[in-house]
Formats: C-alpha cells, structure tokens, sequence
C-alpha cells in the first residue's frame, strides 16, 4: 500500500475516482438485475450508460457478467460497446500521439 501513497496527489485522487465509480456501477447493475426479479421500479439504462461513460465500463463489463443481466439485451451491449472503444481510443491518442 505504501506504493499509493508515493503517487502523485493528482494519480491517488485519478485511481480513487475510477475504483469508486466502477464500484458503483457494478452496485447498479446489480440493483437492476434484483429489481427486474422481484418486478419493481428498475434503474434507468440512462444512469448505467452514464455511470459507463463516467469510467464506470470495467464495473459494468463485470457486473453484467457477474449477476448475468443485460447480457442478451443487444441495444444496451451495443451503447456500452461503444462507449468502451471510444475510451479506448481516448486512451490511445492521450498515451501515445
């Protein structure tokens, strides 16, 4: 642990943020699957995409496969897709370009 600590303040509050947000898109996708069971109010596919482009697309990948929901939804697998290649690519240019 003492490998974080001699981070960049900026770097520590960066790793934070994404394990934050990918936890709780993880949460999400598991509160949907739950509510889509016992035939409640479920979590708009609006907040899991947004929680995805936020950083959250580990969290959701895993959470997806995880508690299997979503998995045979094509219209949700198809934005979360995108929004995965289109980070990629962010990550791309901003590492080596």
């Amino acid at each position: 642990m003492t490998w974080f600590f001699s981070l960049s303040l900026l770097l520590q509050i960066g790793i934070l943020y994404l394990l934050a947000i990918n936890v709780m898109a993880f949460f999400y996708i598991g509160v949907d699957k739950l509510r889509a069971q016992v035939q409640k109010r479920r979590v708009p596919e609006t907040l899991l995409w947004f929680l995805t482009i936020l950083g959250g697309t580990i969290g959701m990948l895993s959470g997806m496969h995880f508690f299997r929901h979503k998995t045979k939804k094509i219209s949700f697998q198809l934005v979360v897709t995108v929004i995965c290649i289109f980070q990629m690519l962010l990550l791309y240019i901003s590492f080596f370009r």
